[in-house]
Order: structure tokens, then sequence, then C-alpha cells
């Protein structure tokens, strides 16, 4: 049971509700351990094919809770740590902290879709841009809100936003903290489709998981796996990394049943990627 998530798999699909909506889904102490450990426990079990992250209530979450910071139990603290620069260094481990826990999105061998509605504020914006895609309701609205309370986006936004969106267009959200509206985002190529309401939003997007699980498991992680080191790598780098991956992990199964299953007029089957080794 978990504080701050409901988690089901159905059908290869990973389905991850944020569950807190009377406090609009902040990202309470808690939430920061827990978001890594049911994706790297997904990822490591080969337990689904594509994971989906939908929240629930108005708005899809306030970012992170002042409470990962201040009082009793706060992540911020170093009990039994007075000087001053070991209490600094236990902040820089923090932040690096929390900067992993929405870097196993990326990590995970399989896409993570982000489905938003209404508010996506502050650390949530962190979050999404980890993700492999991204789809909002007409009523979303995206907010880099740490500039509004006088602290720079540190969890993600900032090294992940640019490389989603035009440059200019995330220093401006950066800089001013303005709300960007769903169409908008959608214009910008931050979200890749916007959904009438909620419902739809959650639905559509689990469809969209679904195709994704019916592809060839080793095909799409080798895809992901592609993607995201080409976008932190030279083109040449890039195409090399590919021949090597492909050289090792490209064998003939997996095609030979797509083609079997359309000659059959069914869905193919194939085996599921295999558990991270237990070290």
């Amino acid at each position: 049971m978990h504080e701050c998530f409901d988690v089901s798999i159905t059908d290869h699909v990973a389905h991850l509700q944020l569950k807190r909506p009377d406090a609009f889904n902040s990202m309470i102490p808690s939430f920061w351990s827990e978001l890594p450990e049911i994706v790297g426990g997904i990822d490591a079990a080969g337990s689904a094919r594509a994971i989906v992250i939908s929240s629930t209530g108005k708005h899809f979450s306030a970012g992170m809770d002042l409470s990962v910071f201040t009082g009793g139990g706060g992540l911020a603290e170093a009990p039994g740590v007075a000087e001053e620069g070991r209490r600094r260094g236990h902040l820089w481990m923090l932040v690096q902290h929390l900067q992993d826990s929405f870097t196993s999105l990326e990590q995970a061998r399989i896409p993570v879709l982000a489905a938003v509605q209404g508010g996506c504020i502050g650390g949530a914006v962190d979050m999404i841009c980890a993700a492999d895609m991204r789809y909002c309701s007409a009523d979303a609205f995206f907010c880099i809100q740490e500039i509004n309370i006088g602290m720079t986006a540190d969890v993600g936004t900032l090294q992940r936003l640019p490389k989603i969106i035009p440059e200019g267009i995330a220093r401006e959200l950066a800089y001013t903290g303005d709300r960007m509206p769903a169409q908008r985002a959608y214009e910008c190529g931050l979200v890749n489709q916007v959904f009438e309401d909620h419902q739809s939003l959650v639905d559509g997007t689990l469809e969209i998981a679904a195709r994704i699980a019916g592809r060839s498991p080793l095909a799409i992680w080798g895809t992901k796996e592609m993607v995201n080191y080409t976008r932190d790598h030279t083109v040449a780098d890039s195409l090399r990394y590919m021949a090597g991956w492909q050289a090792g992990m490209f064998q003939p199964a997996d095609m030979m049943e797509s083609f079997v299953a359309r000659s059959d007029d069914r869905d193919p089957q194939f085996e599921g990627i295999p558990p991270r080794p237990a070290l």
C-alpha cells in the first residue's frame, strides 16, 4: 500500500495514479521514495510494457510539498549534523535524491506516458519532463512555479524542458512563472494531444499505452534507449551506439512473429523483456 499512488497492471500496461486529490496531489516526503520504487520495481520485474502516470481530482499535482523541507521529518533535516558545511553537503545530496526520483522514469526500459489534468505546477513539471510522452485535458495548464517563490527550479525542468520545446519558450516560462495553457502546450510540442476532459484523457492515454504494449518489448526497449542516448550525444556517437546495440540485441524472432501474425490476421505474441539481474 502506497501513500501517494494507486498502482494496477492490466494487459501489460501499468497505471500509476496520484491519489491525494484533497491536497492537490502535492509531493510529500514519501512521494520521492514511492515513485522510483514503483517504477523501478515494474522495470526490474519486466511486469509491464508501458507505464501511464495519471492523477485524481481537480489538479494533476501542485508540485513539491513544503513538508519536504520544513517541519519534523522533513527530508532537508540532517539529524545530528551541526556544522554548516556538512549541512550544505546533506542538502546537495538531497537535491540529487529528488532528481533521481524523476530520472527513474528515463531509466526504465519501457515508455512512460504522463496524463495531465488541471494544474501541473512546479515539481510536477519536472516529473512530466522526464516522461517519454505527455498528454493533457483541455483544462490543463503548466507552470514553472519555482521562480514565483524566489528559487531556481532544481529537479529537472531546466535540463529537460529546453530539449522538448523551443528553448526561447522554455526560458520565457522559467523566467516569468507564467501559466502555459493546454492548447499552447500542444502547439509547442510539450504535449502530444489535448483531450476534452479528464476521463477521455485517461482512457485515451491508456489506449495509446496499450498499442505500445502490443509491439515487440525488445524493440521498444531499444528504441527508448536510442532516443534517450541521441538526445544527449552527437549524431555520429549515436549511430555508432545504435550499430553496437543492433549487433547484439537484434534477433529475428520478433520480426518473424510480426510477419506470421499479420499473415494469420491475429495479434503478435512476444516474449517480455527479461527481469533485471538481482545483484
